[in-house]
């Protein structure tokens, strides 16, 4: 037998497990391969990028009921190619008009309950509607019937699916309709078999049927599914539920529900220009955290050398820290967006890293002037492994001519009932706010939680240049600034990027209710050197050792323009059943 390190068995150092895959016209990549392949069946009948995304993004909701909601959020990127622009769709609901503060901490102490309490106004079927009415091509029942084929159909139980399910299996027991659906007969189906969601199947359906009466052209047509969902017949049977459940949601909350299309935040990074949704969502932390790493010589410190994965976490820890800080729905805090994304802040920021030692813990904001940070209740420290984040799923679409479309539906459906009959559990989103009236993320009526989903876009000479994002709650900042940096500093191919090993830092309180707080957390993947690992823990940071392919750690999906070819690389996270698609 030879030696696998033998002349001509070698592996070259850019080897991955599986391959970038490329195509000259467009590509998908998705949470889920068959998501993918919705995507590209869209392009190939001649949609663009944002009739493909959006039949990917109402795929996916199928596909992981688990994490991403029909009824869920949707905040999406838009690029137009013929106009060289972002716009931002900014697809998440906010709490109803009833909602009561007194209550929720009544009923969850310190933080936000599970249940029907969480719930706030659903954002991804208008998200949907008004992408495909502003610059799309297809009408709804086009975009929509993979999802329906999928969810009449069933397809085959996977293993992250079936794994959530189990975790979660005790709270889906809770509610009948989730039990009927995911946990027939108190169990969990089998791995492979064929998993149906037919209330959701006649409830999209319902939303076919809605746009087929319609009179007049496209537009028309998608105005009435919108209506109809917001207006009409579903939401008066999700006013019927609350009010039988004891929920804040009401018919007036929903029919007065618009998207609201806005412009991108952005920030330039070494040529770049990169771009987040606003600061209703945690994207901006992204951005502070690339231009506070923009002054650092990161190449020169070598990819995943001890002082490179340290100034990444001390750089994210600072962002965090802002973000608890000061950052909630700008239509409530007057976030200081301006100076967050500043160079002259993030120098200052900079400075604050020891290049010698880790703060340990939380760092307190930094100094904005003029703004005086809120006196936020005491942080209370824990201890124990993270928690498995709620999650979500990701997709980028970019086509033919140029457009692209970086997309993170989301919503779990473990923690708050789904309405009876319909199949579908109205965003529970709830839970990223926060009951200290004093925090950013403070409860309000009318005010939106802010968003862990951070989709992601970066632009080169005002020309796309790479769509990615991923699941992961508090650990999508950490997995995007690391595959961006081993993409455009270390010129690693796609999927080699994506797969590369991560750490992630939680050294801040998580987003997500009962917002546990670890001082120096840092999570680390195993094939991360152990001499790295140790190099890490002495200089002061909590290391928690995680699995070589951590689902934890994301699941990043990518699509990059090749500037010499024009091609598009694209790639797909093997630490979960997502995948990529090109011709």
């Amino acid at each position: 037998m030879r030696d696998a390190g033998a002349p001509g068995k070698r592996e070259p150092a850019s080897i991955s497990w599986r391959p970038t895959v490329v195509g000259n016209h467009y590509a998908a990549a998705c949470g889920h391969y068959l998501g993918a392949y919705a995507a590209t069946r869209r392009l190939a009948l001649g949609g663009n990028a944002v009739d493909a995304a959006v039949t990917a993004a109402m795929a996916l909701a199928v596909l992981q009921p688990d994490v991403v909601s029909f009824a869920g959020v949707a905040p999406a990127l838009v690029y137009l190619a013929s106009e060289k622009c972002v716009i931002s769709l900014a697809g998440l609901g906010y709490w109803p008009a009833a909602t009561d503060v007194r209550l929720l901490a009544e009923v969850g102490g310190k933080s936000i309950p599970a249940g029907i309490l969480r719930q706030v106004v659903p954002a991804a079927p208008a998200t949907h509607l008004k992408a495909l009415a502003l610059f799309g091509t297809l009408s709804f029942e086009e975009a929509v019937t993979p999802a329906l084929e999928l969810a009449r159909d069933g397809f085959a139980m996977y293993p992250e699916l079936r794994d959530s399910l189990e975790i979660h299996a005790a709270e889906i027991d809770r509610y009948p309709e989730n039990a009927s659906i995911y946990r027939p007969g108190g169990r969990t189906p089998e791995l492979g078999g064929r998993l149906k969601q037919e209330n959701l199947a006649r409830t999209i359906g319902r939303m076919i049927e809605a746009e087929r009466r319609a009179a007049g052209n496209r537009d028309a047509k998608l105005r009435a599914v919108h209506d109809f969902f917001y207006r009409g017949e579903i939401a008066r049977e999700i006013d019927a539920f609350h009010r039988k459940h004891g929920g804040f949601m009401r018919a007036d909350d929903l029919a007065a529900f618009e998207v609201p299309v806005e412009a991108s935040l952005s920030v330039g990074y070494m040529g770049y220009q990169v771009h987040a949704c606003d600061a209703w969502c945690q994207g901006i932390s992204i951005l502070e955290a690339l231009k506070i790493l923009e002054g650092i010589d990161l190449a020169a410190l070598g990819h995943n050398s001890p002082a490179y994965l340290h100034a990444i976490a001390e750089a994210l820890n600072l962002a965090f820290a802002d973000r608890e800080a000061y950052v909630g729905d700008p239509r409530f805090v007057k976030v200081p967006t301006a100076s967050l994304l500043s160079e002259a802040f993030a120098a200052v920021q900079r400075e604050r890293i020891d290049g010698a030692k880790a703060f340990g813990k939380m760092p307190a904001p930094g100094r904005i002037e003029g703004v005086v940070p809120p006196p936020l209740e005491a942080l209370l420290p824990a201890t124990g492994e993270v928690a498995p984040p709620a999650d979500t799923i990701y997709a980028c679409v970019v086509d033919a001519q140029g457009n692209a479309v970086s997309i993170t539906p989301s919503d779990t459906m473990y923690d708050t009932p789904m309405i009876d009959g319909l199949g579908i559990a109205v965003s529970p989103r709830g839970m990223q706010g926060r009951l200290d009236p004093a925090h950013p993320c403070s409860v309000v009526p009318g005010k939106r939680p802010r968003l862990t989903p951070s989709p992601a876009m970066a632009l080169r000479d005002g020309e796309f240049s790479m769509g990615w994002g991923t699941p992961g709650g508090d650990v999508q900042g950490a997995a995007i600034v690391q595959v961006f940096l081993n993409a455009v500093l270390f010129g690693m191919q796609v999927q080699q990027a994506i797969e590369a090993p991560r750490v992630a830092t939680y050294s801040f309180p998580n987003s997500f209710s009962p917002n546990t707080y670890l001082p120096g957390r840092l999570c680390v993947e195993g094939r991360i050197a152990a001499q790295t690992v140790d190099a890490l823990a002495r200089l002061g940071h909590d290391i928690e050792l995680w699995p070589d392919r951590s689902w934890s750690m994301g699941c990043i999906c990518a699509v990059r323009l090749d500037p010499a070819t024009g091609m598009l690389h694209a790639g797909a996270d093997p630490r979960r059943a997502a995948y990529a698609i090109a011709w």
